[in-house]
């Protein structure tokens, strides 16, 4: 499971380091971090830029308004409450109904309304957020995630992250959550990540805990069947992020909803590495080829770019053990 750092240097891994120096401190104004740091401020951008996002339900920012969150969700099946500056899934609350005075948790664990606010009076005090600063509680519609995902994800909603250099999506994975991760599509508390072929949104590998898996761990469905749907749009409402945000470097994080298809979740400025292992291929070889590029191409230019040069071949395995070999212009 180990390599030399000289093999990783020549597979194309890049280590933080160089991701910090070489990209983004070239390609992202600090100046722009407030736009992702903040998801509040991300959603509002969003919406300017005509970029689908979950419904918002409404903002709790002071400890006084703590008593008012229960009529603020009272007509609502289902909600999720987040931190603004939260990160690493941290303080996200999903409740996905209500049972008379109780809120019911995807695990099925009820919560009471005192429960609720005690949570958002934590937001507030900035337990969940960079730094400990003081916070907002943003409380967003639930998202009604494609069916056809549900054999692959553990009480939780999975989500792709697509890394987007220069305004080229470049690599992507899908994260799913399970039992060891509480229903977090959180790589670092076990979800299991699935590398995406970019010319169609198969999957290409699995990984759990830095080891391949071919499975969901939960479900014990096969990895090998997954597919992102909407792909296409997917990879435009990631391009679209670099005009957006004007950052250079960043990770887009999105759902696939029932009805509305693609969503933005959150932007990251400082998106981690872990995408590289669940891809079995780093990044660098994308990112050189990209720095090639002439500067000025549209959102659909460079979306079809990244799926004519970064398509490539799966290494899961179907049920009987038969290798998958799908993705390349599949």
């Amino acid at each position: 499971m180990w390599a030399p750092p000289s093999r990783l240097r020549a597979s194309g891994v890049i280590g933080m380091n160089r991701r910090n120096i070489r990209y983004i401190g070239r390609y992202n104004d600090r100046r722009h971090y407030p736009l992702v740091d903040d998801k509040l401020k991300t959603k509002l951008l969003a919406q300017q830029h005509g970029i689908t996002t979950p419904a918002l339900i409404g903002t709790v920012t002071t400890q006084f308004e703590v008593k008012q969150v229960a009529a603020l969700v009272a007509a609502q099946a289902g909600f999720v409450i987040k931190p603004a500056k939260g990160s690493g899934g941290k303080g996200i609350l999903v409740i996905e109904h209500q049972d008379g005075d109780g809120y019911v948790k995807p695990s099925g664990h009820r919560l009471r309304r005192e429960d609720l606010e005690r949570h958002v009076s934590n937001i507030l005090s900035g337990l969940y957020s960079l730094g400990g600063s003081p916070d907002v509680a943003v409380i967003e519609s639930l998202i009604a995630f494609d069916e056809t995902l549900a054999r692959y994800t553990y009480e939780g909603v999975p989500d792709i992250r697509v890394i987007v250099f220069r305004g080229y999506p470049v690599m992507a994975m899908m994260r799913l959550s399970t039992a060891a991760s509480d229903g977090k599509a959180n790589l670092h508390q076990g979800a299991v990540g699935v590398g995406l072929d970019m010319a169609s949104g198969h999957a290409l590998r699995g990984v759990q805990h830095d080891r391949p898996r071919h499975d969901h761990p939960d479900t014990g469905h096969p990895l090998a069947g997954l597919r992102v749907g909407h792909w296409d749009t997917l990879l435009h409402l990631a391009a679209s992020c670099y005009e957006m945000t004007a950052l250079g470097y960043l990770g887009t994080d999105m759902v696939l909803d029932r009805d509305h298809g693609p969503m933005l979740l959150e932007l990251n400025a400082r998106p981690g590495l872990a995408i590289q292992m669940a891809n079995g291929e780093g990044l660098r070889r994308r990112l050189d080829a990209v720095e090639r590029q002439a500067e000025g191409l549209g959102v659909a230019q460079r979306v079809a770019f990244a799926r004519r040069h970064f398509a490539r071949y799966g290494e899961l395995q179907d049920a009987g053990g038969r290798l998958v070999r799908e993705g390349a212009g599949a």
